[in-house]
């Protein structure tokens, strides 16, 4: 399968004033995995990890014992742009899997189960963790990038639209092993952690490599967002789930997000300053949002007839 495994960044010296070396280590290898592929893991990030492993044990509590008409006590509210709360794949949609989704700690959006005990407890802990996470990554990848530390933070400086699943994935039948079908995210940045079970996979060089549960580990993406302002500089990752015979599959996938009402297009650092013309047209994040989930609720016939951020790719040639 090729080269079997994504770089893993020691996140250490980011959290420390004296090593230069190892922060300038921690750029390059970021810096390289974005520009090829776009994912990397991280350990050393600062999210506890006797709390990871709380709030898988919590997911699997969840969504293993209780039945469904608990679980539909906290179904989403309308009026969210993503459905926060209790959900689980329409029965047409290739994907095999149910999540509960949440906004930030405090968003009149959120609706939580009253089980297991603790839960949203850990839930809203976790989430503060990798909002702050997600802020120091954030401004690795602007110096990655050649800009100040702070851009992509003043460019972004909204996080009422970051939010967070707990996934459970349906074990594989002998017909079909998809949990989620092959996809790059929409989003900024992507952070998961996965349990033992494994399964998820990362398009390298054409060939998929499975990403293999590392405790303490969390696998870090790039999002549509990133490659758009880049005008292509960073990719996008490209992965999938599969979901692995004869048991369940739980994981944590944290999206560090943008407001809908921001406006998206490459940035003049990497088109008219430079003299590059944009790969991309303009768009409002919230039209492209709406977009995906319309792949989600009803599903094209065909691969091709999928939304994707080359939906608003121009022809250059």
């Amino acid at each position: 399968m090729g080269d079997s495994c994504i770089p893993t960044v020691d996140l250490s010296p980011c959290f420390r004033e004296d090593d230069e070396d190892g922060l300038k280590k921690a750029k390059e290898i970021i810096g390289q995995a974005c520009s090829e592929y776009g994912f990397f893991q991280v350990v050393n990030h600062g999210v506890p990890l006797g709390l990871m492993t709380r709030a898988i044990e919590l997911s699997k509590t969840f969504f293993e014992t209780l039945p469904i008409e608990e679980k539909l006590k906290c179904a989403p509210n309308s009026g969210a742009p993503l459905p926060a709360g209790y959900n689980r794949q329409p029965d047409q949609s290739p994907d095999k899997n149910e999540y509960l989704l949440m906004f930030p700690p405090g968003s009149n959006l959120n609706v939580y189960p009253q089980n297991p005990p603790h839960f949203r407890e850990v839930l809203e802990q976790i989430f503060a963790y990798f909002t702050r996470l997600g802020v120091l990554i954030e401004s690795i990848l602007s110096q990655c990038l050649g800009l100040p530390s702070t851009f992509l933070k003043e460019f972004n400086g909204d996080r009422s639209w970051d939010f967070m699943a707990a996934l459970h994935y349906f074990p594989a039948t002998e017909a079909e092993n998809n949990g989620i079908t092959e996809h790059e995210d929409g989003n900024c940045i992507t952070f998961v952690f996965q349990d033992e079970a494994g399964g998820l996979e990362v398009r390298k060089n054409g060939e998929w490599i499975p990403v293999i549960p590392t405790r303490g580990s969390l696998v870090v993406n790039v999002g549509d967002v990133i490659q758009v302002l880049s005008n292509n500089n960073f990719k996008s990752a490209t992965h999938r789930v599969v979901r692995p015979k004869s048991k369940s599959r739980y994981s944590y996938a944290f999206f560090y997000n943008l407001h809908g009402d921001k406006w998206v297009e490459p940035l003049q650092q990497f088109t008219k300053d430079i003299g590059e013309a944009p790969k991309y047209r303009g768009f409002r994040y919230k039209e492209y949002q709406e977009l995906r989930m319309r792949n989600k609720t009803h599903p094209p016939s065909t691969p091709e007839d999928v939304i994707r951020i080359t939906h608003y790719a121009v022809n250059t040639s």
